[in-house]
Order: structure tokens, then C-alpha cells, then sequence
């Protein structure tokens, strides 16, 4: 797969991973446009994970090739690197400082020039609504804030590329919907997300285009209207008195109808369309929390 320099900030050809005689990457290829929201999905141990990693330069890998703003991320790592700001599952803040001791200790580790940190700090920490967190301890913090505690020393050094793992593990409802409102907001002003979740349903909610990794391979890469209609749009989700919920696929309205018509009274039937997670199993056979 070859890249648009123009178009597609994120270029994976060919690329594989090995653990020893393990194979967690298989010749992957992906291609992400700048200012695309970018949703990654796999059941664990698919390589999700190590493919982002490996993308965003916190790992090696065995073959292949990677380029993230025309930059290959071997020969041009300082460059390539300038170009991303990565949100990770756990929370790699210092516990023991201030919201504002951590943001400045970044800023000075990414070599913003002094004159320039307070004024990126207030900025992010404006837009984000961290005010009156400032000088709390992290480990004071809910999650949600914690989570938009890391989010600004990401984007400290004004990365064209945001990585984000797991952004709403973990997080309540009103937590969870306020960092989907965030991550918009970024993706508004031309940040591109890349984006990894065990929510499907957030992957569907955020994202424009979604790619589906299993065994180490992209299976499937399209928006999420295009991956549905694989398989059919319209479901018909049906159980009987054993309860077991069968689920059939068809591409209209009309033919689910028809089958619909064919069970017998004694199943209960639900005609919808067809969900990200309905695809994500299909294609997988396994739900996104599978081993």
C-alpha cells in the first residue's frame, strides 16, 4: 500500500512483528488521511495494540516499513516523532505532583522553548476546562480528569497525529461522553485521531473510518456504514424458548421481513440495523473482549 504525501499523514506497509517465533503483526497495511478519526478494533491478543505501539514509536518490529507525515519512523525518528502526541491506557503521569508541576515537567521535556510553556499550558488547560485542577495532585483526580490531565501534555508539543488507547476505560458515563465531546473538538480543529477501543459503540459514535485487525491482519477498513453492509444492513435478531439469540443479515428491510414472517410465535423478534459490533463479530467470530 502506498501513501498520498498529500493526504495520508499515517503509511504502514508490509509490517511485521515478532516475539520470538510468535507473530503478533502479519504484513500489515494501513493507510490514514490527516484530519480522519480513526478507529482501530480487535479482540485481544489480535495485535491491536503492538500495531499501535509499533506506529507510534514505543516499540520495534521485524519488517516492513512506517511513515507518519511523510517521515519514516527509522530514518527520521526525531522528526516523525514531533508529529505525534500518544494518550496511553494507564495514565503515565507523575501521582505525587501537581497537574501543573506535570504539564511544565513535560513542557521542558519536550524542549517547548520557556517563554512558550505557560502560554501552551493556558491555552490546553483553558480548552479543556482543567482551571481549578491546576495545583491538585494527580493522584487526587477522578479518572475523567486525570484522563484530560494527560490528553494536554500530549498535545503540549502541537502534534498533528493524537494516539489514543483506551481513552474512556474505566470512566463513568458523563466522564466517558465528556472526552467524546473533547476528542471531537480536536478532530474539528484538524487534529488527526487514531483511535483504540473496547467500546464498540464508541469506535461507531466517533469514528469516520474504522479498520478491524485479527490474527495480526486488517480483515476490514471502511466507515462504519460501508463495513455494516458487508454483511447486510438490516439485522433480525430472534430467540426462541431454549433463549439462545440467533442473528441473520440481509439487505433489505424487505427480505428481513420476509424471513422474519417465517418464524414460528413462539420467537421473539427484533428487526434493526445492523451495528459496528454486529460486523465485529461476524468478521472475528469473537466479541472485542475475546482472547
Amino acid at each position: 500500500m502506498i501513501g498520498d504525501p498529500l493526504t495520508d499523514i499515517i503509511v504502514v506497509n508490509g509490517l511485521v512483528k515478532r516475539y520470538g517465533n510468535e507473530v503478533a503483526i502479519d504484513g500489515l497495511d494501513l493507510r490514514i488521511k490527516k484530519g480522519e478519526m480513526y478507529g482501530f478494533l480487535g479482540p485481544n491478543g489480535a495485535g491491536k495494540t503492538t500495531a499501535v505501539r509499533v506506529i507510534s514509536m514505543l516499540t520495534s518490529f521485524s519488517e516492513g516499513n512506517v511513515s507518519v507525515g511523510g517521515y519514516d519512523i527509522i530514518k527520521d525518528q526525531k522528526e516523525a516523532k514531533k508529529l505525534m502526541g500518544v494518550v496511553q491506557q494507564h495514565i503515565s503521569l507523575d501521582k505525587d505532583l501537581t497537574v501543573r508541576e506535570n504539564m511544565m515537567h513535560r513542557a521542558m521535556t519536550q524542549k517547548i522553548p520557556a517563554g512558550e510553556r505557560k502560554k501552551r499550558i493556558d491555552k490546553l488547560v483553558g480548552y479543556i476546562g482543567l482551571e481549578e485542577y491546576m495545583d491538585r495532585t494527580i493522584d487526587s483526580l477522578s479518572g475523567g480528569w486525570k484522563k484530560r490531565a494527560a490528553i494536554v501534555c500530549s498535545l503540549l508539543h502541537e502534534p498533528e497525529v493524537l494516539f489514543l488507547d483506551e481513552p474512556t476505560v474505566g470512566l463513568d458515563i458523563q466522564a466517558r461522553r465528556l472526552i467524546w465531546d473533547l476528542i471531537r473538538k480536536l478532530n474539528d480543529e484538524g487534529t488527526t485521531i487514531f483511535l483504540t477501543s473496547h467500546y464498540i459503540e464508541e469506535v461507531e459514535a466517533l469514528c469516520s473510518t474504522v479498520g478491524i485487525i485479527d490474527k495480526g491482519k486488517l480483515i476490514a477498513h471502511g466507515s462504519p456504514a460501508d463495513l455494516c453492509n458487508k454483511i447486510g444492513s438490516t439485522a433480525v435478531e430472534y430467540h426462541g424458548r431454549d433463549h439462545k439469540t440467533e442473528y441473520k443479515y440481509f439487505s433489505s428491510r424487505g427480505d428481513a421481513n420476509d424471513f422474519a414472517s417465517t418464524l414460528g410465535d413462539e420467537h421473539t423478534v427484533l428487526i434493526r440495523n445492523t451495528s459496528l459490533e454486529d460486523c465485529f463479530v461476524e468478521l472475528t467470530g469473537k466479541k472485542v473482549e475475546d482472547d
